[in-house]
C-alpha cells in the first residue's frame, strides 16, 4: 500500500489537503456513534466512511462473508480476529472506493459512496474494541535512565533492562476514550514520619505513549515468533497512561505498579494500520557498545525497518490559561523511533511464555522519551532535566493540578509523503472524590 496508493488522490477533496492528516494513504479505523448506534468507520479527510452502510448497499460484495459481517459489528474485535490478510484486503478494497475515479463506472460508484460519508465533527466516538487485557511496557531506555537517576543515581538502569522488554499488566476496565475527564485518585502515600497517609494523590502525572491493538492472537501455550509478530498488530493509537507518582513510589516494591496506574488510561479514537506507516519505517534501536545483543528469540531479520518514525507531542493548559484564552503550551516533543525495544520484540516477548494474546487486547510502549532536553514524556522526568515547568501565566508545575488539561498528539511525516495523524488524546484532571464518598459513608 505504499507506492501508487500512498501517492494517489481521493475524490474526497479534504483528504488531499496536506494539513488534514487523514489522506487516502492512511484510512484509520474507528468506532463512531450516530443516531444511537455504534458503527465501524474509516477516516478519510474530514469525514468517516460508514462500513456497515457500505455492506448493506452492496459495496463490499466482493469480499468474503466473514469480513462483511465483521464490518457490521459495533466494535472492531471481529475484524481484528480475522487476521492481517483480511485487514489488508479490506483496506485495499476501501482504498479503491475512495480513490479518485478513472472511469465512468468508478465515478458512479464514488457518487454512491459519497452518500455514506458522515462528517467527523457531527459524531461521537467510542472505544474501538472491547478490551480484554491491557499491558504496558517500559520500552524507552531514555525514560528509564532519567527516572532511575532520580531514585538510583549510582545505578539508573537495572541489569535486566538491556536483556528483556519490561512490562506489567494494567487494568482494562479503566481504559477511557480521549475527552473523558480523569478524577484525581486517592491512595496511600508515605508520610513524613514514614507512616502512610491516605488521601488525594499530590504527584499526578501523564505519560505520553503509543498503543496498539492485538489482532488474531495465539492459543494458550503457544508463542509468536518474531517474524510473525507484526501480523498480530491491528493498528496504533495514542495513549496517556496517567500515573500517581506518590502512590506509585510507596506501593511499587516488590510487585510494581498497581493503584497508582489503574485509575485511568486514556486512548485516542483512531486506530492507524501498520500498512499506512510503511513509508515511515526506520531502523530499530541502536544499542550502546557495552550493551548485549538481544537473545536469539528477540532478534529480527528486518531490524533495518523495525522502527517507526512517529512524532509525539504533549501540550498542557491550566484553568487560568483557558480563562485567559491562552493556547495550550507545547511541553515536549518525542519520537517512537527512540524506543529501546520495538513493537515486534514486545509482542514476541509477551507471548514467549505461552501467554495467549486475544483480539482486542491493548498494549502500550510505556513513556516515550528521547535523549535530549525537551523530549521528556512525563513531568517526573523533567525534574531531572528542567526542574519546574513554567506556564505562560507564570504558574509552575512539577505535577498536574486540578483543572489541568493534557493533550498528547502523534503523527508521521516525511518529505514527499502525506502527513498521517494517529490522533489526539486529551484529558482534564478533576478534583478527587470527596472524603465522604471515598470512605463509603
Amino acid at each position: 500500500m505504499t507506492g501508487e496508493w500512498a501517492q494517489q488522490r481521493s475524490w474526497v477533496e479534504s483528504a488531499n489537503d496536506p494539513a488534514c492528516g487523514f489522506p487516502l494513504a492512511s484510512l484509520p479505523w474507528c468506532v463512531f456513534q450516530a443516531d444511537g448506534e455504534a458503527r465501524i468507520g474509516v477516516g478519510i479527510g474530514d469525514s468517516i466512511l460508514n462500513l456497515k452502510a457500505c455492506a448493506e448497499n452492496g459495496l463490499l460484495d466482493g469480499l468474503d462473508k466473514p469480513v462483511r459481517t465483521a464490518c457490521c459489528a459495533e466494535r472492531l474485535n471481529a475484524l481484528m480476529a480475522l487476521g492481517s490478510e483480511a485487514w489488508i484486503t479490506l483496506r485495499e478494497w476501501v482504498t479503491r472506493l475512495l480513490a479518485e475515479p478513472k472511469h465512468a463506472d468508478e465515478e458512479a460508484r464514488a457518487r454512491q459512496v459519497e452518500k455514506l460519508l458522515v462528517k467527523q465533527r457531527v459524531v461521537s466516538f467510542a472505544i474501538p474494541a472491547a478490551i480484554g487485557d491491557y499491558t504496558d511496557f517500559y520500552a524507552s531506555a531514555h525514560h528509564a535512565r532519567r527516572v532511575g537517576s532520580l531514585f538510583r543515581p549510582e545505578n539508573p538502569l537495572l541489569p535486566n533492562y538491556a536483556w528483556v522488554p519490561i512490562g506489567y499488566h494494567g487494568r482494562a476496565s479503566s481504559v477511557v476514550l480521549s475527552g473523558t475527564a480523569v478524577r484525581r485518585p486517592r491512595g496511600q502515600q508515605k508520610g513524613a514520619d514514614g507512616v502512610p497517609v491516605f488521601g488525594p494523590a499530590t504527584a499526578l502525572d501523564y505519560e505520553a505513549e503509543i498503543g496498539w491493538f492485538v489482532g488474531p492472537g495465539n492459543a494458550l501455550g503457544t508463542t509468536v515468533p518474531i517474524s510473525e509478530a507484526e501480523k498480530q498488530i491491528f493498528g496504533l493509537c495514542v495513549v496517556n497512561d496517567w500515573s500517581a507518582r506518590d502512590v506509585q513510589s510507596w506501593e511499587y516494591q516488590p510487585l510494581g505498579p498497581f493503584l497508582a496506574k489503574s485509575f485511568a488510561t486514556s486512548i485516542s479514537p483512531w486506530v492507524v494500520p501498520l500498512e499506512a506507516l510503511a513509508a515511515y519505517r526506520v531502523p530499530g534501536p541502536e544499542r550502546a557498545e557495552d550493551d548485549p545483543q538481544p537473545l536469539p528469540y528477540l532478534q529480527s531479520a528486518t531490524a533495518d525497518v523495525d522502527g517507526i518514525d512517529v512524532q509525539i507531542t504533549v501540550a498542557l493548559r491550566s484553568v487560568r490559561m483557558r480563562e485567559a484564552g491562552v493556547a495550550p503550551m507545547l511541553v515536549s516533543r518525542g519520537n517512537l523511533r527512540t524506543l529501546g525495544w520495538t513493537l515486534r520484540q514486545m509482542v514476541t516477548h509477551h507471548a514467549s511464555n505461552g501467554c495467549n494474546l486475544r483480539a482486542g487486547d491493548l498494549m502500550a510502549t510505556g513513556t516515550i522519551s528521547g535523549p535530549e532536553v525537551g523530549s521528556e514524556g512525563c513531568l517526573l522526568e523533567m525534574r531531572a532535566t528542567r526542574g519546574e515547568l513554567t506556564l505562560p501565566t507564570g504558574e509552575r508545575r512539577i505535577a498536574l493540578e486540578d483543572g489541568d488539561e493534557v493533550t498528547i498528539e502523534a503523527s508521521a511525516q516525511r518529505e514527499g509523503w502525506p502527513r498521517i495523524e494517529l490522533g489526539s488524546c486529551t484529558g482534564v484532571v478533576l478534583a478527587a472524590e470527596s472524603m465522604r464518598g471515598a470512605l463509603g459513608v
